[in-house]
């Protein structure tokens, strides 16, 4: 489908020779020939927005003045937020948030229908890609059948669910399906989808070339700005907003620069470098920004290395982490395959327009940082946020520091764990897996922990024996370099036998322990530790046994399910013992980065990419063998459980309606700090008592089909019974209850599921306090979906992440902050309060409104809150409903 270009921007529109093709683009330095401004100094992330608004400038949606601001940016010293329509050139998706999506599209199709449009209005305008890595669980590890065995469950698991996602292939135009077992998204995208300079036709025939750009439904799709790709994540409500045309309001962003020099040390890896950029952007507050890495330490920072900052953007909490296009940039796109008139195309253009790194790069910044490489030291992060970095050196104080403060337990407990000659005690590694597209995309950290791997058996070490290992590789190709190696060998003798290609551990899907091991740690009410390569490690996610999680590279992965115990310091003790009794220390197994850097250049090959990548959208004989049903709209099947129409656009009118002040409020939750996506919508197991699964069990769903919540995204029913019920979830208004309780309309204990609903029976609206950074964590749509299926109406907090706060606009829910210092705690908040909020009648964007709270003595108190609805157009979301609401009615009336 031909792309849509601006009418008004013939002086900006230049050719550029390829090759002996002529390409048309978008010029930059014309348009500061023009007079439009001067953009010399913006740094490139903004410069791949701006060219956004020369090509889509059309005097409407995007105007001249749009561009002007631009200039006006830079003059202000990287400060304008100008409310401005972005259009990504595409969109990512996973299967955990692509299901619901395309369950969304399906909905849709049946509203138009029902408004009296034509279905085929709701079809994808931009390329869609979505890649299915959420949904294989680690069932079976340690022994070569755990790859086959794992693939076999997932397939018995999620069939309705890849039948319905072959089906959206077949019914939707533009919109691709990656079948299970080929790798992560985001490890996909870096290394076949993106193409850092994208082409198309517009509407004239011409081809015109212009910067790869997406918005994605996973929160890690910022990893692709680690090869020039400005893209980052969005709800999926947002990214079907964007797929079927709609712009993406935002404001023009401040832009952090964050100049990295020196190299990295003999040591230490690309992973001990990001938990201490993340460190340092959370301590310095990126929420909204653009952070993007230049100076000469990009001279020596491989692209994989990039990939592994940009992709824990989410973690140091800002919209991206750009790196600009350079040589590095061009050689990774030889190496994984890209066509060569592709390469051409991106150093000619990005030379050509201002894209390209040069020596003397310094653009103007909203504000800077500087980090030396060389003062990085190995490091892990834990056990509860990504920030918390912590030196390899203070590992063991601090866990035993956590317990004391944090956890409050005995140190020296012990329990006998039945049938094994080995005992339980806080502090045991029960967990260790290499996972997740941060680590797993690079190859310098996976050879390396291949090579810990061999040298530690080489010495005859292994995995302690309640160590739960597994490898989960980003995709196929890091299996072909590790058996190229020979390390896969190494890796499969201490249990790190390949168990899946996806998310694995770093989504949830650790699978279960050993029950003798799970009753043990539940027995003596221990603290187990897990220890992954992942990005995140909130409560509660990576095991409903495990209570503290700790993100680590790879090799240090291997190195502690060697020690198996959080209680030993890996710098100074040792790991174990040799085959004649002698104590082997981490510096015994360590690889050299020569070591490592050689093997990587024998073994990752350009060959390897392209046999790998040929055939990435045609899955092997199980995908193929899957069935499709239906023709342009879904046929609902009525007994599903993954698969469910869901009630958003059931009796909806043409017309929209108008914000109406909230009014006899009741409290649901009152939630503190940090309260993350993950705890407002798990993603990982839950047990029959929980109000999902004893919706599953009245639907003849034994316990071992329950799956997880993330694999039945696609039922509402399941998620608005998951909402707020993560199992480490706090609700302030009761005393040191942990999970997702509150306190009915009778004022006694109950699930925040059978309040709402009683709530909801009698027709009180509800309201949710929290603290700062409320939503933080991954883009999941479902945190703001359950939010509104519980019939909350408002969310107060002192902060909000960027994803969330956008994601609960677009599902109609209201989003305040405090003001004057007020906070749940300063107010005294109990939850037996009655809340009413005025002024939303007239409200403009970010207005101050009233709001009266009634305290449970009859005392009443008005405060001032920050309506967070930030931009005009989303005033227009929130009286349609929801921005699927408002695209809806706009398609159906044909506008």
């Amino acid at each position: 489908m031909p792309i849509s270009v601006g009418q008004d921007t013939a002086k900006t529109r230049k050719t550029l020779s390829v090759n002996g093709q002529s390409i048309n683009y978008y010029s930059i330095p014309a348009a500061q020939e023009a007079g439009l401004g001067d953009f010399s100094k913006l740094p490139a992330a903004l410069k791949v927005v701006l060219e956004n608004m020369l090509r889509f400038e059309d005097g409407k949606t995007v105007s001249v003045d749009d561009i002007k601001a631009f200039a006006e940016w830079g003059a202000n010293g990287g400060q304008n937020p100008r409310e401005i329509a972005y259009r990504p050139a595409r969109v990512l998706m996973q299967d955990f948030t692509g299901v619901p999506a395309v369950v969304d599209l399906a909905a849709m199709r049946d509203g138009i229908k029902g408004l009296g449009g034509d279905v085929q209005k709701i079809n994808p305008l931009n390329p869609v890609d979505l890649v299915i890595d959420h949904s294989v669980m680690i069932d079976e590890f340690g022994n070569p059948r755990a790859f086959q065995m794992n693939v076999d469950r997932e397939y018995e698991r999620n069939m309705e669910r890849y039948e319905f996602l072959k089906w959206g292939q077949t019914a939707f135009n533009n919109f691709r399906v990656v079948p299970p077992g080929t790798g992560i998204c985001h490890q996909v995208n870096v290394e076949y989808l993106a193409q850092t300079v994208w082409t198309d036709t517009d509407q004239t025939g011409a081809t015109v070339a212009y910067p790869d750009t997406l918005v994605g439904t996973d929160s890690h799709t910022t990893m692709v700005n680690g090869l020039a790709v400005l893209g980052w994540g969005v709800g999926g409500i947002e990214a079907e907003a964007a797929m079927l045309g709609q712009p993406i309001s935002m404001l023009i962003p401040e832009v952090v620069g964050f100049k990295l020099t020196g190299e990295m040390v003999e040591g230490t890896t690309a992973t001990d470098l990001v938990l201490k950029v993340v460190e340092m952007l959370r301590a310095h507050g990126v929420v909204g920004k653009f952070v993007e890495f230049y100076g000469e330490g990009l001279d020596k920072l491989p692209l994989a290395d990039r990939a592994t900052i940009a992709n824990m953007a989410p973690e140091y909490g800002a919209t991206c982490g750009f790196f600009p296009i350079d040589d590095e940039t061009l050689r990774y796109l030889r190496q994984t395959g890209r066509d060569e008139d592709r390469i051409a195309l991106v150093e000619a253009y990005a030379k050509e327009n201002g894209f390209w790194r040069t020596a003397d790069y310094d653009p103007v910044y909203s504000s800077t940082l500087e980090l030396d490489m060389g003062s990085i030291v190995p490091a892990i992060s834990g056990p509860k946020r990504p920030q918390d970095y912590l030196p390899l050196t203070n590992a063991k104080s601090a866990f035993a520091h956590e317990m004391e403060s944090t956890f409050k337990r005995d140190m020296g407990k012990e329990v006998a764990v039945a049938g094994e000659d080995y005992t339980m005690s806080s502090g045991k590694v029960v967990i260790a897996s290499i996972t997740s597209c941060t680590n797993t995309s690079n190859p310098y950290v996976m050879v390396g922990a291949g090579l810990v791997a061999r040298k530690a058996r080489a010495l005859g070490l292994d995995r302690k024996p309640w160590v739960k290992t597994s490898l989960a590789p980003g995709s196929q190709v890091v299996t072909e370099y590790l058996e190229a190696a020979g390390l896969q060998e190494d890796l499969d003798a201490i249990g790190f036998n390949l168990v899946g290609y996806g998310c694995t551990t770093c989504i949830g899907n650790s699978g279960p322990l050993q029950k003798e091991i799970s009753d043990a740690i539940a027995e003596g009410d221990l603290v187990a530790t897990a220890v992954l390569s992942g990005n995140r490690n909130f409560e509660g996610r990576i095991s409903p046994d495990v209570r503290a999680n700790y993100l680590a590279s790879p090799p240090l992965v291997v190195a502690y399910a060697l020690a198996g115990d959080m209680n030993i310091d890996l710098t100074t003790e040792p790991l174990g013992q040799d085959k004649d009794g002698k104590d082997v220390f981490l510096k015994d197994i360590w690889p050299t980065n020569q070591e490592i850097a050689e093997l990587v250049d024998q073994t990752v090959t350009r060959d390897a990419f392209q046999k790998k990548y040929a055939d990435v959208f045609k899955g092997d004989e199980k995908w193929q063998a899957v069935q499709v049903n239906g023709g342009e709209t879904y046929d609902w099947p009525a007994g599903s459980t993954y698969i469910q129409n869901p009630p958003y656009f059931r009796g909806m009118g043409k017309d929209a309606g108008k914000i109406t002040n909230i009014d006899g409020a009741k409290v649901l939750a009152i939630l503190g700090d940090m309260v993350t996506t993950d705890h407002i919508s798990p993603a990982g197991s839950f047990k029959a008592e929980t109000p999902a699964g004893q919706y599953l069990t009245s639907h003849q769903v034994p316990v071992r089909e329950f799956n997880s919540y993330g694999s039945r995204r696609g039922n509402h029913e399941v998620m608005m019974r998951g909402t707020f019920a993560n199992i480490r979830i706090k609700n302030e208004m009761l005393d040191g209850v942990e999970g997702g309780y509150t306190k009915g309309p009778d004022g006694e204990q109950t699930s925040i599921y059978d309040a709402s609903m009683a709530y909801q029976e009698a027709g009180t609206p509800l309201v949710v306090f929290g603290g700062e950074q409320y939503g933080a964590g991954s883009s999941r749509d479902w945190a703001a979906k359950g939010t509104n299926l519980l019939g909350v109406k408002a969310v107060i907090a002192e902060s909000f992440e960027r994803i969330h706060r956008s994601n609960l606009v677009g599902m109609g829910v209201i989003p305040f902050e405090f003001t004057a210092g007020d906070t749940r705690k300063s107010l005294g908040l109990k939850g037996d309060e009655t809340i009413a909020i005025s002024g939303l009648d007239t409200i403009q964007p970010l207005q101050e409104v009233p709001c009266t709270i009634t305290f449970g003595d009859g005392s009443e108190k008005t405060i001032q809150l920050k309506c967070r609805i930030d931009t005009a157009i989303e005033i227009e979301y929130i009286e349609h409903g929801g921005v699927l609401h408002y695209v809806l009615r706009n398609l159906a009336a044909g506008t």
